[in-house]
């Protein structure tokens, strides 16, 4: 039996929606409270599946884990490093921040490789480069790292590409290294910033996140915290991305409208009828939109995790758009879904061509990964009939009560189980 999600097109959305918490920063500040010596509460933690794999690998490590709402509460106190070798650690992408917070904390870590997502090689060599810049030992054996350090010395560190996870891992290995840690060509995604500032309030010395230079002076303690999580960037993306394709007037409330210049620009580019507020973005039905071309690029770029939910939306405009992603350039999989329901696109190496507007049909098509089946469900809504899309837990490691949210919009909406 599976569990599929199928959604009734042809609906014109309206109404109010409520973005989460972010994804991208939920799943490093959890491990990155382990580095505390007490309690750290995080406020805003997203009901995703994500935060329930990272919260039982928090209890293999002995950690304490109350959840209270959207209040996560972790207590390390009675932490213990075990060995962390069980599936759960290949259930997300994310899990290899337990390798920078256990190296810092503890000068010792031996973990399963990551899983997640396969969007093409995506390698953590960057990780490791930064592990070993800080004088820790790196080996890899039968699917396990094991990475140790007799004691970790700041260093000045260069990132060949400006890697988010790679500059939040190091960022945490040496929140206790002695003496100063400098991490160039670092990623400015907001995220960042707010790992950073989880990290200080816990009495950490970071300085520069959210610049290409961060710099960490070691300490020697770190004390428990009160932690308000960033509104998700990307969820409000996709929110607004689908107000754009099929509603009437749709607000999106609990938004930094900072975080997504890149998308609104491209948008009222497109012309996309957008009034932009403080803490909120209103979307007004536009009749005819035109194409644009869209390049993929770190923050503040246009981010690679929007451009899936995009190529639905482009399905439906005045001439050829063209998406070239400069991040993952294997990352069109989506596309081979949107053609089997009627999508004129045309792929090449890091690139695809759409051609609009197309008429969709509603069919059996598959979430390959997270922004993939975000993709896949503002098709549903555009498409004639009914969409069935499988392997959703895709969906439910990114997106937070969806279901519930798509319905107050006015979907039809529901899952059944299958053979």
């Amino acid at each position: 039996m599976q569990e599929v999600i199928k959604i009734e097109g042809g609906k014109t959305l309206h109404g109010e929606v409520q973005i989460s918490g972010s994804k991208n920063a939920t799943v490093a500040l959890i491990p990155a409270a382990i580095l505390a010596n007490g309690p750290v509460t995080i406020v805003g933690v997203p009901g995703i599946a994500d935060v329930s794999s990272l919260s039982e690998i928090l209890r293999i490590l002995n950690v304490d884990v109350n959840e209270d709402n959207d209040h996560l509460i972790i207590d390390p106190t009675n932490m213990k490093n075990v060995d962390l070798d069980q599936d759960v650690v290949t259930r997300l992408r994310a899990s290899y921040y337990f390798m920078g917070a256990l190296l810092g904390k503890y000068g010792h870590v031996r973990m399963k490789m990551p899983g997640g997502c396969y969007l093409g090689p995506r390698p953590i060599d960057l990780h490791i480069k930064g592990f070993e810049a800080l004088g820790a030992q790196v080996e890899y054996d039968r699917g396990c790292y094991t990475i140790h350090a007799d004691e970790l010395v700041g260093n000045k560190i260069f990132l060949d590409i400006a890697s988010v996870g790679a500059t939040i891992n190091i960022m945490m290995a040496a929140v206790y290294a002695h003496g100063r840690t400098t991490i160039e060509n670092a990623a400015k995604e907001p995220e960042i910033i707010d790992v950073a500032t989880l990290l200080n309030k816990m009495g950490a010395n970071v300085k520069g996140a959210g610049t290409n230079v961060i710099t960490i002076d070691g300490v020697n303690h770190l004390g428990g915290c009160f932690h308000e999580i960033i509104p998700d960037r990307i969820e409000a993306g996709t929110f607004i991305i689908m107000a754009a394709a099929c509603g009437e007037e749709m607000r999106i409330n609990n938004v930094i409208p900072k975080h997504i210049e890149a998308l609104t620009s491209k948008l009222t580019e497109m012309g996309v009828d957008l009034e932009i507020g403080v803490d909120s973005v209103v979307v007004r039905r536009k009749e005819i939109l035109h194409a644009i071309d869209v390049k993929t690029k770190p923050y503040p770029g246009f981010a690679t995790d929007l451009q899936q939910p995009l190529t639905a939306l482009l399905t439906q405009v005045e001439g050829t758009s063209e998406i070239v992603d400069t991040i993952y350039s294997e990352r069109f999989k989506h596309c081979l879904e949107l053609q089997r329901m009627g999508a004129n696109i045309e792929l090449s190496q890091g690139s695809a061509h759409i051609v609009g507007p197309t008429k969709l049909y509603g069919d059996k098509v598959t979430a390959t990964d997270l922004r993939c089946g975000a993709c896949l469900l503002i098709a549903g809504l555009l498409a004639e009939g009914v969409t069935e899309i499988h392997d959703v837990y895709h969906i439910d490691r990114g997106y937070d009560d969806i279901d519930g949210k798509l319905k107050r919009l006015g979907v039809k909406v529901y899952r059944e189980y299958i053979d």
